[in-house]
């Protein structure tokens, strides 16, 4: 079991940090397309970039939840590794939905597919913990 997850901080500032810059994204298109809050709705690609953000924002506590628990309970190395892969798919699939909703599903599976590792990972983890 990883004692020491100090190498998942910079994984999780990482995604705020994306989060951040998803979140420009949406103020910048809402200028392009002068669509004032808390309009939702209006030119297609606002409306593909505010839902790339919102959905990224929506997985944001999972993540983050299962890449510390992962990495406290199983092993520190391996949950930042399938962080990194998370984050570089989730960077992808804000990029694909930007452009076409079907170029953000590639990088959906693969994010889908990371969390999962990541949840079995934690899973496995709290398991090795807890029982005898």
């Amino acid at each position: 079991s990883g004692s020491d997850a100090a190498g998942l901080s910079p994984l999780t500032c990482a995604f705020v940090s994306f989060l951040a810059y998803f979140a420009l994204q949406v103020i910048s298109a809402r200028r392009r397309y002068k669509i004032s809050p808390p309009e939702t709705t209006g030119h297609p690609e606002f409306e593909r970039i505010f839902r790339a953000q919102v959905n990224c924002s929506e997985y944001f506590p999972i993540f983050v939840s299962l890449l510390w628990v992962a990495g406290i309970f199983f092993h520190q190395g391996a949950a930042a590794a399938a962080g990194l892969l998370y984050l570089c798919a989730r960077l992808q699939y804000f990029h694909g939905y930007a452009r076409a909703p079907r170029a953000r599903l590639g990088p959906l599976y693969a994010s889908a597919r990371l969390l999962w590792l990541l949840l079995g990972l934690a899973v496995a983890g709290l398991l090795g913990h807890f029982l005898p």
